[in-house]
């Protein structure tokens, strides 16, 4: 008997050791995390000398006036809705054409399936600086730069590789007997896409619209080669003001980079639940 309680109470030393080191060490990740992004918040509310004397401390007089000057200096009335036109049109045409391309790939197979598949993950391996000539170059001859038309191709095109492999891989495990059975009662194709697989599709696809959101909300490179109207502009290229003549004045460098953030934070916060969902039936079906 007393060998047993001494067995027991090792297991529950051992357990409250290993459940302690555990939260000390999501703790420290969540400070290391959060911190930098209170810092940059907090300083944004102080003058440029404030900062300069005192810059870890909170503000004393906080002031709105950085955000206000950032704003009008930044043209982020315009930016800010390109931004937002930008990220969710190119976001949704990503997940509607990665579906699309995983149900013909992963359900319809023919002798030209592997060869396209194959073609779109060779995608996966090529970087934006690789493309920036290209795309400017095709873009030119096509006619169609300084249009948004353009910033729309180019993000939808390369978020494809990714977002097909994604869908491809997930629709494959999807029933195939649903299908068949949908085929004999005399569905078409586009309807079983409709009806079937992008119901059951929602997990991945939550998945692909989180790791393209952020990726095109803070895409500065192929849109600086795409536009050069500042009406077409996104929120990125409008910070970028802030690194040349004002890179001195923290205040409205930090109003700038503070307003480009808090978007992504929102979204982030009011989603939570269903991205922690989306990842979570993504990972565990693919």
């Amino acid at each position: 008997m007393e060998n047993r309680k001494h067995q027991a109470s090792v297991k529950k030393t051992t357990s409250f050791a290993g459940r302690f080191f555990a939260y000390l060490i999501m703790v420290i990740f969540a400070i290391m995390t959060v911190y930098p992004i209170f810092w940059l918040i907090m300083n944004s509310f102080k003058t440029t000398r404030e900062f300069q004397l005192n810059q870890i401390g909170f503000p004393k007089d906080f002031t709105l006036s950085n955000y206000v000057e950032a704003w009008k200096m930044g043209d982020f009335g315009l930016l800010f809705p390109n931004s937002l036109i930008y990220t969710g049109g190119a976001t949704i045409g990503i997940i509607f054409f990665s579906l699309l391309a995983g149900f013909a790939l992963g359900k319809l197979h023919s002798r030209a399936t592997k060869p396209i598949y194959g073609s779109f993950m060779i995608g996966i391996l090529l970087t934006t600086q690789t493309l920036m000539i290209p795309l400017f170059l095709e873009v030119n001859m096509l006619g169609i730069y300084n249009t948004r038309f353009a910033v729309l191709l180019v993000y939808i095109g390369s978020g494809l590789p990714l977002g097909i492999y994604l869908a491809t891989e997930y629709i494959r495990s999807i029933p195939t007997a649903l299908i068949e059975s949908a085929r004999i009662d005399g569905a078409g194709f586009f309807t079983i896409f409709k009806r079937i697989i992008v119901p059951m599709s929602k997990p991945v696809s939550t998945t692909i619209a989180i790791l393209n959101i952020s990726n095109i909300w803070n895409e500065f490179a192929i849109i600086n080669i795409l536009v050069s109207k500042t009406e077409l502009k996104s929120l990125p290229l409008g910070i970028y003001k802030f690194s040349g003549s004002l890179s001195t004045d923290y205040g409205k460098q930090f109003a700038a980079l503070t307003i480009g953030m808090v978007p992504m934070l929102v979204f982030y916060i009011i989603f939570r639940k269903q991205i922690t969902k989306g990842v979570a039936a993504g990972a565990i079906k693919g």
